[in-house]
């Protein structure tokens, strides 16, 4: 399978697999461009159509995750000057990533400041080079926090270290992060990838993809539900759906054969009509 080409990012996929985007400006500490933006959300396009894509991992090229927004414009680099309603491009990527259908997993290979921090979020696991630092550091550069983190932060490591991280906007060491809960775990810099990788492949290699995809935006979406019932609903529905697929018949008769199953339904063709899996509030 041939990866589609990018200018600002790399995009391989393992036979197993497990897809790696990998930001890929490293003479630039891979600072984040309205280009890459683009790039990225035609990359999450891509992974979610192609069936062959199981999992993705995404990490940078060099001794940087991300060193933020690209500042070469100087003091008007955030100056977003028109009438049209302006809608921040770093929202734009992690609203795409919640609304991936494969499981994401973040490999942060080393700084990891603004959007580089921000953007991790909307990802389902991180992990971390014990090197890696994270810089939330918008109040220092006169700005707010962006792509969509006051919302995720609070709820990745609570309301009272979210908001000590964006007041100080100091930047905070691997081992800190990962005793606040942003981090799964951290590895030295040349086993990142690899237990990245790893993880990936211990959510995939058992799993029905269609029901992986279904179960992430289940997660994510009912994870702020007002009430249980709206969860209820919602799982009534994808249970009953998924429970008169051919995968839940194969599942079954895998388990009870006591052999590997091997799931005939697609991402790209088998989603349960329950649920608008794409969908999002519209933005006013």
């Amino acid at each position: 399978m041939t990866c589609p080409k990018f200018d600002n990012l790399e995009l391989t996929l393992d036979e197993d697999g497990i897809a790696v985007l990998y930001l890929n400006r490293p003479d630039k500490l891979n600072a984040f461009t309205s280009e890459m933006v683009r790039e990225f959300l035609a990359a999450l396009d891509y992974t979610d159509a192609e069936d062959s894509v199981r999992a993705l991992v995404v990490t940078g090229r060099g001794r940087a995750f991300c060193a933020g927004a690209d500042l070469s414009a100087g003091a008007g680099s955030f100056d977003y000057a028109g009438d049209d309603v302006f809608r921040d491009e770093g929202g734009l990527l992690t609203l795409r990533i919640f609304r991936s259908l494969k499981p994401i997993i973040g490999a942060v290979n080393g700084a990891a400041v603004g959007v580089g921090a921000t953007m991790q979020l909307a990802m389902d696991v991180r992990l971390a080079s014990n090197l890696a630092r994270f810089g939330f550091v918008f109040a220092r550069r006169g700005i707010v926090p962006e792509a969509a983190s006051s919302w995720f932060l609070s709820k990745a490591v609570g309301v009272s270290t979210a908001l000590q991280w964006c007041y100080s906007g100091r930047l905070v060491a691997a081992d800190e992060a990962l005793a606040r809960g942003l981090l799964h775990s951290t590895h030295d810099p040349e086993k990142l990838l690899g237990a990245a990788k790893e993880m990936a492949r211990s959510f995939v290699e058992h799993s029905a993809p269609v029901s992986l995809a279904v179960t992430r935006q289940m997660i994510w979406r009912m994870s702020t539900a007002e009430h249980p019932m709206a969860a209820h609903e919602l799982d009534s529905r994808a249970v009953q759906a998924r429970g008169r697929s051919a995968d839940a018949r194969e599942g079954v008769s895998a388990f009870l054969d006591k052999r590997p199953a091997e799931f005939p339904d697609r991402v790209s063709s088998d989603l349960p009509a329950c649920f608008d899996w794409q969908g999002e509030p519209q933005f006013r």
